[in-house]
Parts: C-alpha cells; sequence; structure tokens
C-alpha cells in the first residue's frame, strides 16, 4: 500500500511523519517516539527505504521503520540537547494488528508514553534512552550509531524536502 507515488505508506506514517512533525515543530521539552520490540532483529536498508530495490515484505518494512524510529529518537537527543528524547516499545498487546493472542497488557502498553512525557521521575528525565513498561532497555545497537542516525536524517530530508536543523 502506498500514499504518494513512491512512498509506502508504513514509511510515510511511522519514519517521515515523526520526521517532518520533529523537523517544523518548536522544540518542546520532550519527545516520545514509538517503536517496536521488532526493531531488534534488523538492519536498516538506507539505500532502499522505500523498497524499490527489493520485494516488499510487509513485516520487515515495519521492523525498519521501527528502527528508524529509534535512530530519529537518539539523533533528536544528541542534537537537540535541550529536549530530552526518548524511544519505547509498548510490548505486544492485543490490537487490530497485535491480534488477539498478544500477551501483553493493552493499558500497560500506553503507561510508559505518558510517563516519559509528563514524569518528574529520574529515569524520565533522561534523554536518548530506549524503555518497555517504564524501565530502560537496550535497543537494537545499531540505533546509537551515528552516521546511521545522520544518514537516516539526510534520507528523511531528501523525500520531504525538509531539512532537520
Amino acid at each position: 500500500m502506498e500514499t504518494e507515488p513512491g512512498v509506502p505508506s508504513v514509511f510515510a506514517v511511522n519514519v517521515l511523519a515523526p520526521y517532518i512533525l520533529t523537523a517544523l515543530i518548536e522544540r518542546p521539552k520532550r519527545l516520545v517516539y514509538l517503536s517496536s520490540g521488532m526493531h531488534r532483529g534488523v538492519r536498516p536498508r538506507l539505500d532502499d527505504v522505500l523498497w524499490i530495490k527489493r520485494p516488499w515484505s510487509g513485516s520487515s518494512a515495519y521492523a525498519e521503520s521501527k528502527l528508524c524510529d529509534v535512530l530519529l529518537a537518539f539523533a533528536v537527543a544528541r542534537r537537540w540537547k535541550e529536549v530530552k528524547s526518548n524511544a519505547l516499545e509498548p510490548g505486544w498487546v492485543a490490537t487490530k494488528m497485535g491480534g488477539p493472542s498478544a500477551p501483553d497488557n493493552l493499558h500497560e502498553g500506553c503507561v510508559t508514553q505518558a510517563w516519559l512525557a509528563t514524569s518528574e521521575d529520574e529515569p524520565a528525565q533522561t534523554s536518548g534512552g530506549y524503555f518497555f513498561h517504564q524501565r530502560p532497555r537496550a535497543p537494537n545497537p545499531i540505533a546509537t550509531d551515528i552516521r546511521i542516525q545522520e544518514e537516516l536524517l539526510a534520507e528523511c530530508g531528501r523525500i520531504s524536502g525538509i531539512r532537520f536543523d
């Protein structure tokens, strides 16, 4: 499924929209990016984020997009020192996408987002972190690679025509 010609909706919604919103908003005190545990099992294909050179795989595209969200969160934390920017995974919850047999609690899946956005707890006052159920969790190590973070920002800028400063 595509939105604009050549831009798959999974990339447009999960990566390009957060990138554009981040690039255009007045810098807030906090930013929270929603990822997925699926991001751990992939490597980003920044040379083919739009899936032009390879056969389409919905689950791989989703997982890569969620890795890109962590890359974006970490790039923002690194570049905008005054903004607390973090990423999280809500867990595998019973939603339309997650399915009825998902093992995690739907309510617990949304608690961490609100906590990172509003809490005065010390862990929520950090930046450049990855969380699961209000606790730090190790992200895919690729997410900390500054070169890949910069490549993602450049590619999103190229596709959107909007520069991230």
